[in-house]
This record gives C-alpha cells, sequence and structure tokens, in this order.
C-alpha cells in the first residue's frame, strides 16, 4: 500500500470518526436556544442555588400583590416580580396561578390558569354593548349587580323568575293602560298613614267572611 493511499483512507478515517462529533456539537447549540416550558432552560443553576432561569414559560403562583406590584414563586422555587401583560386589566388575588413567561431578570404575566382576582374593565365616555342578530346573556356564579343614577329599560315584554323578591323604593309611579293582574295566595298590605282608593265600580267578594273594624266607618 502506498503512502498516498495511507494519507488518505487516514483522511477519511478522520472524516468518519470527526463528523458525528461535530453533528452533536451542532445540535446541543440548537438545544440551548429552546426554553423548556415549566422548568429552567438547560445549563441554569439547580433550584437549591434559587438561581433564575435564562429563559421560563410555565406556571407560577402568587405570592404578594399589593399596590400593583405583584410577586410570584416559580416552580423551583424562585421568587420573581411580574408585570402583568393580560388583554383585560386582571387584580390577581394570593395563592392565584399565572402564566408566567421571562428571560434574564425580566417577568410578565401573560394568562390566568386558576384564579380568584377581580377583573375591572372602566372605559372612558359612553360604552355600548350590542349582540346583533343575536341575544345578550349576562350571568354570575354568586350574582349580577347594576349600579347607576339611573336605569332605564325599553322592551316588549318583561318577564322575571325568582323565589323571592324585595323591593325598597322612596316613592313608586305605576301606570298601566289596560289590565292589572295580581293572583297570590295570600296578600298582606300595611300603610302606615292614609290609604286612598278611587275606581268606577268596586266588587269585593269573598266566599266566607268580611270584616270591617275601625273607631268610625262612614258609608254614603
Amino acid at each position: 500500500m502506498s503512502m498516498g493511499a495511507m494519507k488518505e483512507g487516514e483522511r477519511g478515517a478522520a472524516v468518519r470518526v470527526d463528523a458525528p462529533a461535530g453533528e452533536d456539537l451542532e445540535r446541543q447549540a440548537r438545544g440551548a436556544d429552546v426554553p423548556r416550558i415549566g422548568l429552567a432552560r438547560a445549563g441554569a443553576a439547580a433550584p437549591d442555588g434559587a438561581a433564575l432561569p435564562a429563559e421560563y414559560l410555565g406556571p407560577a403562583r402568587v405570592t404578594a400583590a399589593e399596590g400593583g406590584a405583584v410577586a410570584v414563586e416559580l416552580p423551583g422555587g424562585q421568587a420573581v416580580a411580574v408585570e402583568m401583560a393580560l388583554a383585560l386589566p386582571y387584580e390577581p388575588a394570593l395563592g392565584d396561578t399565572l402564566l408566567v413567561i421571562g428571560r434574564a431578570e425580566r417577568y410578565y404575566a401573560i394568562g390566568v390558569l386558576h384564579g380568584r382576582g377581580r377583573t375591572v374593565l372602566s372605559l372612558q365616555g359612553d360604552v355600548a354593548v350590542h349582540a346583533r342578530e343575536g341575544a345578550l346573556s349576562l350571568s354570575g356564579d354568586r350574582g349580577v349587580e347594576i349600579r347607576g343614577p339611573e336605569l332605564d329599560v325599553h322592551t316588549g315584554t318583561i318577564r322575571m323568575v325568582a323565589d323571592a323578591v324585595v323591593q325598597k323604593f322612596t316613592s313608586v309611579y305605576q301606570r298601566v293602560s289596560a289590565l292589572l293582574s295580581v293572583q297570590a295566595s295570600e296578600s298582606h298590605t300595611v300603610v302606615e298613614k292614609t290609604s286612598f282608593t278611587k275606581a268606577k265600580n268596586a266588587t269585593i267578594l269573598t266566599e266566607e267572611t268580611v270584616t270591617v273594624n275601625g273607631k268610625q266607618i262612614l258609608l254614603g
């Protein structure tokens, strides 16, 4: 075997041996740039060192929320301050689980996984909510509350279904152009001062007893 042939064979062997190692290094370099969901990036310090991960995307528990400042704890035990970056203004509560994304020392809350906080939507000026060619539904697991100096309701039909209704007014004015019909199992009306009823015709019809009791009873 000639010297030239041996050198060519050695070069071929070197290529076969070194190529896989080069490919491994290239793959490792590419993998180092990919963040791992919910875990610190490869090469970061161990959780015992409480070092912040270079890149992070995953859940975090709210440990402090006061005056607009929010602090969370990452699954590794690291405590970081986060900036709320949600589409709607959300006020997190202690114990909430937020979806946090961060790099180096900047962390942002981009979602709420489990929350008991409060969302406040405040808009300037008049606001109109319209369900075009559909129905608008408002519901709340703990109730629905409407506040305002005035409330106007314009509709063709009102249907109310409730187990109990409590109404408190200073003054109530009702005007019914057709029929006012009330059907009840029992009726109890208490007027502290004067009660006045005026009608063109009036009828009192009972199946059993009618009782009229007063110091003076005037008829005619």
